[in-house]
């Protein structure tokens, strides 16, 4: 019997609903018949710091899967070098694996030597936009496999660390579950009350807006573009038309949607699904999906854009600017009619600026009309793509225009694209596999001293 590699994941708690926490229990569901799972799983102020969670017996029990192991250290925060030590003498992992921004892990970094004479450092990265962040190599540097979210992301880890090798920089991208997100029967009963709910049984053409109510995604931005939208339709069009805000009306880090929305388009229909003071589990937001007929994000900085990619697999199509992970949702083609893949961006940078301009029907990418450039003193420059709000409002009424059967068929192509393009569940999990086991192959163990020259 061959035994499975045991790997410590460094991520969110994955009971949790972040979506990094969604994305770390959707690769370690995929991948556990394959390695052994412990994982410190972080939050703020965690309810349950201090306790350990094994959730062996219950996967075997609940989802029949003989053989899992999975246990959960939760911490408030991320961890601590103090705390890897103790799990790491308890669980003796085969490899780290840290997932999320990495000014997160600077703990982590600065004992990488330590934990490199004996078990490889994994990191699930992703960078949200150009110029190359030259100020993470060394991040980089303290790991033995880079595995990029985005086709983006892959560019810039064969940029800011050349030397590695093939197998040590990866295209791993997210993956949406299919179980959970997928076209239902618009006469499904629960469907049906639960657009009565909510009030979205009355309108013909919903705008489905789910990020987070944060600057950079552009909220405000949205109800520019949708009042630009709304203006050209007549009375009677626009009593069938609303704009859906699943997210919160109100946030220190965005702005007060209900006060832009009673100024700018005080006579134009929004739905806030907050204000049911519920949240959304996996059935509720596989209706949302559904119940809209298109799914915009205006970000200007977007690493994944997992709405996106959980609304095509709804067959809902999408509008989007082209900015990061969004790109490798749009289907941009070469000159020659294929795909872009991964290793196009290692010289392409970005598409941000139009360099390719065909894709698939089920998106209407919208390029940013202005890159500026922003920074802070952890990231000191980093491009910020502004798409003009009437563009995403003109790209808005090019769906309305489609009706019902043109949209349908345009995000019936979106759902297959997924699955081409890499971006399911199963695909994740399979490029998880394959990356992490070359990886296990090719580990070279650090020396307990070194010396470099400068």
């Amino acid at each position: 019997m061959v035994t499975k590699k045991k790997v410590l994941l460094l991520s969110d708690d994955l009971r949790m609903f972040s979506g990094v926490a969604v994305m770390s229990k959707e690769f370690v569901m995929g991948t556990i018949h394959k390695f052994d799972w412990v994982q410190i799983g972080g939050a703020i102020k965690h309810p349950d710091q201090g306790k350990v969670f094994d959730l062996s017996q219950s996967l075997k029990e609940e989802r029949g899967i003989e053989g899992a192991y999975l246990k959960i250290y939760p911490t408030s925060g991320y961890g601590n070098s103090d705390m890897l030590r103790q799990i790491i003498q308890i669980e003796k992992p085969d490899a780290i694996l840290h997932f999320t921004d990495p000014r997160f892990w600077l703990w982590l970094y600065q004992m990488e030597h330590e934990i490199r004479q004996n078990i490889p450092i994994y990191f699930y990265n992703i960078w949200d936009d150009l110029p190359d962040p030259m100020y993470n190599r060394n991040f980089y540097r303290c790991c033995d496999l880079l595995m990029a979210i985005s086709r983006q992301t892959h560019g810039i880890n064969n940029r800011v660390v050349p030397e590695y090798e093939d197998w040590q920089l990866q295209y791993v991208p997210h993956g949406i579950n299919g179980k959970k997100f997928f076209k239902i029967d618009k006469g499904d009963t629960k469907f049906k009350e639960f657009e009565k709910k909510y009030t979205l049984e009355q309108y013909k053409f919903k705008v489905l807006y789910l990020n987070r109510n944060i600057r950079r995604k552009q909220p405000g931005d949205i109800i520019i573009a949708y009042k630009h939208f709304m203006d050209q339709l007549s009375k009677e069009q626009r009593k069938e038309c609303a704009l859906v805000f699943h997210t919160a009306p109100s946030d220190p880090n965005g702005t007060d949607l209900r006060a832009v929305c009673q100024t700018l388009i005080p006579d134009y229909n929004v739905v806030f699904t907050h204000d049911y003071g519920e949240r959304f589990d996996d059935e509720q937001m596989n209706f949302v999906y559904n119940s809209c007929d298109v799914y915009i994000n205006a970000a200007s900085n977007e690493g994944f854009g997992l709405g996106s990619a959980e609304a095509l697999s709804t067959e809902t199509p999408i509008i989007v600017t082209v900015t990061g992970g969004l790109q490798d949702q749009c289907g941009f083609k070469k000159e020659n009619g294929e795909y872009l893949i991964a290793n196009d961006y290692i010289e392409l940078g970005s598409n941000h600026r139009g360099r390719y301009k065909d894709h698939g029907e089920w998106c209407t990418p919208v390029f940013p009309s202005n890159i500026s450039l922003q920074g802070s003193p952890p990231t000191p420059y980093i491009f910020d793509d502004r798409a003009n709000a009437e563009d995403f409002g003109e790209a808005i009424k090019h769906w309305y225009d489609m009706g019902v059967k043109e949209r349908e068929r345009c995000g019936k192509l979106g759902k297959e694209f997924l699955t081409v393009a890499g971006l399911t569940a199963e695909g994740m999990s399979q490029r998880f596999i394959e990356s992490m086991g070359t990886a296990f192959e090719n580990f070279t163990p650090r020396d307990r001293y070194s010396v470099e020259v400068v």
